[in-house]
């Protein structure tokens, strides 16, 4: 008796103890977790190789830990093996991103791996981009600085990842500074004019050691931007100049380009109740600027061209999306979105939404120097600073979004597209143009408070004769969502109008997805077709598959 009674005692003597702990002293640990995985079937006629290991998974999973002003974290992931279309690179599995930071009122510091962008991301931007295998990030130190309200300065040094190896060769050492003037001057709080005004410097160290040209080892790549808002009206521009920087990936005549580089970006938006404009326009010549000069594909890119042509999400528009040229162009884009009221007789009940999006790409006005001694330096020279004769890219998008009722609406699609093959799929000069006119057709209908049905029918004309994807297309897709937790999907993708009877393939797919709070996972079966996979103008090439899918995601 006494015994048990002194256990009993002690057990609610560490039950009081526990219950005085307070573990939100201890601070906080969130993260999330995403696994992808899918079981490959050899399918030689839509070009799908075997898979020796039959299955490729990647995962992903972050954990954070934060208590009052510090924060760290670590990333681990596992390519066993890769997803068919990643590089073979990813291979095995490890802690890639792991990072301390502390941060008060006027500092902020970071020790190990972190993102950055400065400006608009043309000196640079860092950054993941999971489905597309893109990863930047810098190792290394990062120091933030906030002396005053309205006034911010960034400085960093690091090396870039390089799949499962601290980046390149390359030191890469950054400065950003920027000034909200309102905020700076309280006299201006309240004033409807607002400025924004910044600037960037990054350099990169990257020895010389080719035994027969003579290389910059200290590459500098300045930058100064302004943003002006006005009630409705905001403008921004951003000029930026990189001294000369030969790489392996352009030459002209057999011979490197030791021409600098320099890039304008301007931006300008108005919007008002019912109807919003957009302006843009992007001057690119020779800003390629990697830590490492050798790096082909995605590599080790410290800068970012941000994309202006419109970034498509529907299927056959995503056949042949257009990637930034770093080495030269000129990008614009121009797009009005107009609401026609409701109770109106032309807007009815509900109105309707029209948004008209015209955005192309093209050449830069230069001609190329002959095989001389300048050439080796220079390679081109500049006739203007307007378009240049070659068309890379254009694309007429219109969209009518019209709800016909509380539980039906619609979105009509129509896109024109003028595709450069020769200039965005080799690289090169060439006449090759590719035409398509694209038609969709997307119809939703609310059936009970939280199923729906949805349905999407397009069709593509296209005169497209050389490389994949020959001739018409025609896609499906029907979309039952059954309650908050549970979907399906079943689709199609039909080339029909392929000029080889033999190739006129169909491509169906079926998807099941369950979601629970946090938590997504989503099963699929079909086949995909090859092609190029783009996101924010960085693209990947993906190949032919067919086989079951699983993805799981889900945070904490």
């Amino acid at each position: 008796m006494k015994t048990s009674s002194l256990f009993v005692g002690l057990i609610l003597y560490n039950n009081s103890q526990a219950q005085q702990i307070d573990f939100s002293k201890l601070g906080e640990v969130h993260g999330n977790i995403q696994t992808d995985a899918q079981y490959y079937n050899p399918d030689t006629a839509i070009g799908a190789a075997s898979v020796p290991e039959k299955m490729g998974f990647n995962g992903f999973a972050n954990v954070i830990y934060t208590k009052g002003n510090f924060t760290a974290g670590i990333r681990y992931e596992s390519y066993l093996s890769r997803l068919q279309g990643f590089d073979a690179r990813y291979n095995g599995s490890g802690i890639t991103y792991r990072f301390v930071n502390y941060k008060n009122e006027k500092l902020e510091f970071t020790v190990g791996n972190f993102y950055e962008q400065f400006g608009s991301g043309i000196t640079l931007r860092t950054y993941e981009e999971r489905n597309l295998g893109y990863d930047n990030v810098l190792d290394g130190f990062r120091l933030k600085y906030q002396p005053i309200k309205g006034i911010l300065f960034k400085g960093l040094i690091g090396k870039q990842r390089l799949y499962f190896t601290p980046g390149g060769v390359g030191l890469i050492r950054g400065f950003d500074g920027e000034m909200d003037i309102n905020e700076t001057f309280t006299k201006l709080n309240d004033t409807k004019l607002h400025f924004i005004l910044g600037g960037s410097f990054v350099s990169k160290y990257q020895k010389d050691e080719d035994p027969n040209l003579v290389l910059p080892e200290n590459v500098g790549n300045s930058a100064g931007r302004i943003r002006i808002n006005y009630k409705g009206f905001n403008f921004s521009a951003e000029y930026a100049t990189k001294i000369n920087d030969p790489f392996n990936t352009y030459q002209i005549n057999d011979k490197p380009v030791y021409k600098p580089g320099e890039a304008i970006i301007l931006n300008a938006s108005y919007a008002q109740k019912g109807i919003a404009f957009n302006l843009g326009l992007n001057r690119i010549e020779n800003m390629n600027f990697r830590s490492d000069r050798n790096a082909k594909l995605n590599d080790l890119f410290i800068n970012f061209i941000p994309p202006l042509c419109k970034q498509q999400t529907y299927a056959l528009l995503t056949i042949r999306p257009y990637a930034s040229q770093p080495n030269g162009e000129i990008e614009f884009t121009t797009q009005i979105d107009y609401k026609i009221k409701k109770e109106t007789a032309l807007g009815g009940k509900y109105g309707w939404d029209i948004s008209v999006n015209y955005s192309g790409a093209y050449s830069l006005d230069t001609t190329h120097l002959k095989k001389d001694a300048d050439s080796t330096l220079q390679g081109y020279k500049v006739n203007s600073m307007g378009f240049g004769k070659e068309v890379f890219f254009k694309d007429l998008y219109i969209e009518i979004n019209k709800k016909f009722t509380k539980k039906f609406k619609t979105s009509l699609i129509y896109d024109y597209q003028e595709f450069n093959y020769n200039v965005i799929t080799n690289g090169i000069s060439g006449k090759d143009f590719i035409y398509t006119h694209t038609v969709i057709i997307d119809a939703t209908m609310r059936l009970k408070s939280e199923s729906s049905l949805r349905i999407e029918l397009q069709n593509q004309y296209s005169d497209q004769k050389i490389g994949k994807q020959r001739g018409d297309w025609a896609s499906g897709i029907i979309e039952y969502t059954i309650n908050s937790s549970w979907f399906a999907a079943i689709q199609d993708q039909w080339n029909y109008g392929n000029s080889e009877s033999k190739k006129q393939l169909h491509y169906p797919g079926i998807n099941i997805g369950y979601i629970q709070n946090a938590t997504r996972i989503t099963i699929g079966y079909g086949r995909q077709r090859d092609g190029v996979f783009c996101v924010g103008g960085v693209c990947r090439q993906v190949p032919a598959s067919n086989g079951l899918s699983l993805s799981i995601t889900s945070s904490f």
